[in-house]
Parts: C-alpha cells; structure tokens; sequence
C-alpha cells in the first residue's frame, strides 16, 4: 500500500479474514468469560483494580517540555506512560497507542503523562494496534491538533472516525503503508481486539516504522509467540518497544507478557536496543507496580543484556 491508496481490507487468506467468522451471540455464564484468558475474578478484580488503587496517590509529573534537535538519521522516542510513546524524526513526529487519562472508567492512572497533551508536538501519523480502551482512547484522539493519518488493524477504522484524522488507513497482518520517505508495516501478535463484548471483528497486533534508516518496533499487547521470531527475521528492528507488565498470576499470560518474556522477545527479533513499556501507569494485574522494571533488570544483568536495555523516564526524550 502506498500514499495514494485511500486503505482497504485485505482478501481473506492466512493473513487474517477481512471479515472473520462471528460466532453465535450467547449471555456470558460468569464474569470470567468476559476475557479470553478465563481469568477474570470480579471480587478480587474490584479489590486489587480499583479499591486499591483509589487508596493508592497519583505519582508522578508533567515535564517540562525539551524536544532535542536532531540530525538527519537519529530518532528521539519519549515514553508518554503505559503504552504510549511520541517517536520523533528531523521530519516525522508519530504518537503510538496515545493515552494521556486520568481515568479508565473506574480504573485510576496512577502516575501522571510524562507530557501535557497540549505539548505535543504537530503530529503526523497516530498508530493504533488495537482497539482495548487503554490504547485507543476516544477523548485524547478527539484532543489532538489535527493528527494526519491514522494506521490501525482491520476493523478499528470505524471507531475513528469523527476523531479528526485526515486519513484513516486499515491494515492486515504484514501489510505496508507508506507515506513519503517512511513506511509502517502491521505486523501479528497473540492477543485479541474487541472493545466491547462479543466484539470479534476488529484486529490486533504490533507495528515496525521505518524512516532515515531506522526501524522502530512497538509490540502493542501481546503474550510471547513463535511469530516474533517471523518478525525479527522479515523486518529486523532495531528499536524493540515491549511490554512487560500485567503477567500475573499466569493465567494472564494468555495475552501478555512479563519481563523474561520480554527478554526472549528482543532475542527473536535480534533487535539492539529493548525498551520496556505497558508498566507502572495503569494498575492492571496482581504483581506490583514497581516489580516489572526491577526484574527486568535483573534478567538484563543475569543475561549481560544490560548495554542492550533502556528503561525510560515518562517526558524524557531519548536519542537514538
């Protein structure tokens, strides 16, 4: 696909159906069914999820804002919190999964947006991996000044409309959209996209953007599959963002990862540099808010992958 295809659905075939098969509608027999892991429990969910983090005080600040100039070639990522990141280029400024909420329905953001959304920066592409609340959030869409194209999985494109992107671009697993000089490609992961209940027909998955010689992966939410290896050998990125919290009890790594997943990630990609995300923001799961960074360095130091790992502070741009 290039900058004059306006987007389509892709054929059915082994790269996902454009329409895939909706099973039967059914009322749910627990709460449990209401993720596709089974694992969720409404008593403990409430206490640990909300109770809790109601309890627990917001942490955290704005930055001040200090975009860096770069050259022709480096790339500046600054984390935004969970799994939102800007990725900046001498000409390019693209938003991933942008999330800059205080609140989840009943679910408190517990440390503050590294930026004020009103600091962005004029944004040129957004991408979306996935149609989950805590990645595809309505009200910060609406709030971004003219936010250009929008690149998405297949079946998402209806939620974005009225948001105010110019263009809105559907894709496939391992589908291409090109823009100028840069190019994102839509690439698998092992989890699952409804925004609602029964909600089967909208993709999921992770993308790798590639301009001025880099190539910059974000994972969006996943537990650990075969098809990273797939990813590592076709695209090669450089850059791996990937998630490391909301893994326990295991049950949950049905659809996510933790830090020693994570790591056995960026092998299979034979990536350079691992950027860990999906932590400390949102309270998600029943580890500690603190443990996914702690033990990732761990497994980095145990491993000598410690020159390979950059763990970033929200606001803070990083050169790469």
């Amino acid at each position: 696909m290039t900058d004059s295809d306006p987007g389509h659905s892709a054929p059915r075939g082994p790269r996902g159906p454009a329409h895939p098969h909706r099973p039967k509608r059914r009322i749910p027999r627990s709460f449990k069914e209401l993720t596709p892991s089974g694992h969720f429990k409404p008593r403990s969910f409430f206490m640990e999820m909300i109770v809790k983090a109601l309890l627990t005080p917001r942490t955290g600040s704005h930055q001040k804002v200090a975009f860096p100039k770069l050259k022709h070639g480096q790339v500046a990522i600054t984390w935004i919190g969970h799994a939102s990141f800007l990725i900046q280029f001498t000409d390019l400024n693209v938003l991933v999964d942008p999330n800059f909420a205080n609140w989840l329905f009943l679910l408190k953001r517990l440390k503050r947006s590294g930026l004020k959304i009103s600091d962005l920066p004029p944004i040129d592409a957004v991408l979306l991996t996935h149609a989950h609340f805590d990645h595809f959030h309505n009200p910060t869409l609406r709030k971004l000044p003219s936010p250009g194209i929008g690149v998405m999985p297949w079946g998402v494109g209806s939620l974005a409309r009225g948001l105010g992107f110019d263009r809105i671009i559907e894709l496939q697993w391992w589908e291409s959209f090109s823009h100028g000089d840069w190019r994102v490609t839509f690439t698998p992961s092992r989890h699952w996209g409804a925004r609602t209940l029964h909600d089967h027909h909208r993709g999921y998955g992770g993308f790798v953007l590639e301009h001025q010689g880099r190539s910059i992966y974000h994972a969006g939410d996943s537990a650990y599959f075969d098809g990273f290896k797939e990813i590592g050998a076709r695209l090669r990125p450089e850059i791996a963002l990937l998630p490391i919290g909301a893994y326990y009890p295991d049950s949950f790594r049905q659809v996510h990862m933790g830090p020693d997943e994570a790591v056995k990630v960026f092998r299979d990609l034979k990536s350079q540099w691992l950027v860990p995300m999906h932590y400390g923001t949102f309270k998600l799961s029943f580890e500690e808010m603190d443990e996914p960074p702690r033990w990732l360095r761990e497994i980095a130091h145990n491993e000598r992958l410690s020159h390979h790992l950059k763990i970033l502070e929200e606001g803070v741009p990083e050169v790469f």
